[in-house]
């Protein structure tokens, strides 16, 4: 796996947008994320939908291998850390995140995370709210009109279609704005929403080699 990255200054803060679908705030010595839906594909699997749990091992395999690479401090999921509830796939969640005691958990809850106190503690995350904030920039799962902050959000796994002589190709991408960075879904085993998004924005598209601005 190849990790590609880009720094972008965002309310005088550097924020390292990386190839691999997550960001790394130095600063904070924080990985941030988005969209992880940890449960989903054993959640077909109930539904009479044959998926092979790799999907979910894949995506964990590639937090791990951003940990080694920016050896942070602290996780900050911006929502959708969960797909429905808890299930096999949360188990085998809870065993790859015991590797890692050193790190702090920071969970701010999407529409997905459906908690009970059992399946908290279970998770044994550090920190859980419907929002966060750090140096004057908030973290919430869908955007919010109602505040003039600038927020870091997911929800929307936003995607980018170009046109080439052949066929047209969806990606996934950061979108930056004035007051806005959406990050794209963490989980490989999500749609790409390519209508949408933020307007007026920046787009950082990334393949599995290279991310670039659009």
């Amino acid at each position: 796996m190849k990790i590609a990255t880009k720094n972008i200054n965002i309310q005088n803060e550097i924020f390292t947008l990386t190839n691999q679908r997550a960001l790394f705030w130095e600063k904070e010595k924080a990985l941030i994320f988005s969209d992880l839906h940890v449960g989903k594909t054993a959640h077909f699997r109930k539904n009479g939908i044959a998926l092979a749990n790799q999907i979910m091992k894949n995506d964990l395999e590639r937090l791990s291998i951003l940990i080694e690479y920016f050896q942070p401090e602290k996780f900050i999921i911006v929502g959708d850390l969960l797909h429905a509830g808890d299930n096999s796939d949360v188990d085998q969640f809870c065993e790859w995140k015991n590797q890692y005691p050193s790190i702090k958990f920071c969970l701010v809850e999407g529409n997905h995370d459906k908690i009970s106190k059992t399946l908290e503690k279970k998770l044994c995350l550090d920190l859980k709210s419907n929002s966060l904030e750090i140096s004057d920039i908030l973290f919430s799962h869908d955007f919010n009109k109602n505040t003039e902050r600038f927020q870091v959000t997911g929800h929307i796994h936003p995607g980018f279609v170009i046109n080439s002589m052949i066929k047209k190709i969806k990606l996934p991408c950061f979108v930056v704005t004035e007051n806005q960075l959406l990050l794209p879904a963490f989980s490989e085993f999500t749609g790409l929403d390519t209508k949408n998004l933020p307007q007026k924005g920046r787009f950082y598209v990334f393949t599995d080699a290279e991310i670039y601005e659009i």
